[in-house]
């Protein structure tokens, strides 16, 4: 991971309170289909941040267990989810025994991971007829008031993991390693529609806990979030109110080659 890669990735936890408050959750169709092929119900929440996977997963009858570097994200999610077993570790380190989970799933967060690492760690916890997924939360840029968005916000907030078609292509290969042997065979990819209630206010705060945004200095940040504010409030579908905020919950799907 690169300097500023690392600067993204560790950038969460001074706003979990507003993460967990203003990110969405996940279509629960998209949380079915990647556990679809898994055998059991065991699923481990890596990456989980404030749970926002890890209740959906509560939602479809998976036995939950969270791992999450972060310890605000982490207290955060303790706090929202009490009956979900949640414990520090990260992807490079996994603290499970070997075979101990049916499936790996990972909220908006397998870009983070390092897996020349990770590969082998999520390999080593899979039982038999194991399957990891990665899971995104992005923006239907299809929608034309969501594309002039997109444009006004740039790259910071709205990235190229955040609309269909850069999701597609940012993800293809994001459970292989840099370096070394790949521990998953070939990927399939899925969308599914998702929506997110939001007010021009809640979604200018959303967008502002995304990490590009969180370490921007303060004067750039505040002027990206103005104009946003100025797109929405001239927008007719966002201008007033309440609206529903175009969304597909996309997922990756890979299983484990064999040794």
């Amino acid at each position: 991971m690169t300097p500023d890669e690392l600067r993204h990735a560790s950038s969460f936890g001074a706003a979990a309170t507003a993460y967990a408050a203003h990110r969405p959750d996940y279509a629960q169709a998209a949380v079915r289909w990647a556990l679809e092929p898994a055998a059991g119900a065991r699923v481990l929440d890596l990456g989980a941040g404030t749970g926002k996977l890890a209740a959906t997963l509560g939602a479809v009858g998976a036995d939950v267990t969270a791992v999450e570097p972060d310890p605000a994200m982490l207290a955060e999610l303790r706090r929202a989810l009490p009956g979900v077993r949640a414990l520090p570790g990260s992807a490079e380190a996994i603290p499970l025994p070997d075979a101990s989970v049916d499936a790996v799933l990972a909220g908006n967060a397998m870009h983070w991971f390092d897996m020349a690492v990770a590969g082998p760690e999520i390999a080593r916890v899979l039982a038999p007829g194991g399957v990891l997924a990665g899971l995104w939360n992005v923006m239907d840029d299809r929608v034309d008031w969501v594309a002039g968005l997109a444009r006004v916000s740039g790259s910071a907030a709205i990235g190229p993991r955040d609309t269909p078609a850069g999701w597609r292509a940012a993800t293809a290969e994001a459970h292989l390693p840099e370096n070394g042997a790949p521990r998953f065979g070939s990927p399939e990819q899925a969308e599914f529609p998702h929506g997110q209630r939001r007010t021009a206010d809640s979604l200018v705060a959303t967008l502002a806990t995304r990490a590009g945004m969180l370490v921007m200095p303060e004067r750039e940040r505040e002027a990206a979030l103005g104009r946003v504010r100025a797109f929405l409030a001239s927008r007719p579908e966002t201008a007033d109110g309440e609206f529903t905020l175009p969304m597909l919950t996309c997922v990756l799907r890979v299983r484990p080659l064999r040794a």
